[in-house]
């Protein structure tokens, strides 16, 4: 089986969250089938773990692929 392209989005609401979501601040996502369906997102939060968040809290962006071996390398 193939690995997923890591994704990547930015918050851009935190409402009700303000302690694990910073505003315009860039997430890794994690994919979850079940959670997309649900109109939610699963996100690896300020706390270091993936928690599900609405998905319109979000803008998913592409990222150049240098750009993301970087940041995966940060982790």
């Amino acid at each position: 089986m193939q690995e997923e392209t890591p994704k990547f989005a930015i918050c851009i609401k935190n409402e009700g969250y303000p302690a694990s979501l910073e505003l315009h601040k860039l997430y890794r996502i994690v994919p979850d089938a079940s959670a997309t369906r649900d109109d939610d997102i699963r996100i690896i939060d300020e706390s270091g773990e993936d928690y599900l968040y609405p998905a319109s809290y979000f803008l998913e962006i592409d990222l150049p692929s240098t750009t993301k071996d970087i940041l995966l390398k940060m982790v």
